[in-house]
């Protein structure tokens, strides 16, 4: 038997362990293969899903609104204070009257403002996130050693987070 038919036997017999051990064990590449084209398929599926083309006036007039709350809120706080100064018998009338708005419905005001105020700071902080520098571990600074510094407890914090 030659050199050339040995390696291709070989060859063979390894290609035979491998599937038979698969049957045992996952192949990690194989595995890793697919959990990479499964991440960019959905990667892909969420980009299609937020591209957009021209926006007619009804998406115009959506995103104007959704960038109302803010301002009104800011706005309408400074003028409870020209209102307050303006007509402070009218304003302490007013006042007395949110006394009796039942406690239920300022939870709900509150839980609404927050959801709100909560959703959007949140989409910010995962924009934010996208474009943190790679000397950043899971959204957490690596501590590097500086002269003088204990090495061992810099790698104890680095590791503890």
């Amino acid at each position: 038997m030659s050199l050339l038919g040995i390696g291709r036997a070989a060859r063979d017999i390894g290609g035979a362990v491998t599937e038979v051990s698969e049957v045992f064990t996952v192949n990690r590449t194989k595995a890793e293969m697919a959990t990479l084209a499964r991440y960019e398929a959905a990667l892909a599926q969420a980009g299609a899903e937020f591209q957009q083309g021209s926006s007619g006036w009804f998406d115009r007039f959506v995103n104007g609104l959704n960038r109302l709350p803010r301002p009104i809120m800011a706005l309408s706080t400074v003028g409870l204070f020209a209102y307050a100064m303006s007509d402070p018998a009218g304003f302490s009338v007013r006042m007395q009257g949110l006394a009796y708005i039942p406690e239920p419905l300022w939870w709900l005001l509150g839980a609404v403002v927050s959801f709100y105020f909560g959703a959007r700071e949140l989409n910010y902080f995962r924009g934010y996130r996208a474009n943190i520098p790679p000397a950043f571990v899971a959204g957490r600074p690596v501590i590097q050693p500086q002269n003088g510094a204990n090495s061992a407890l810099v790698d104890w914090l680095n590791s503890s987070k």
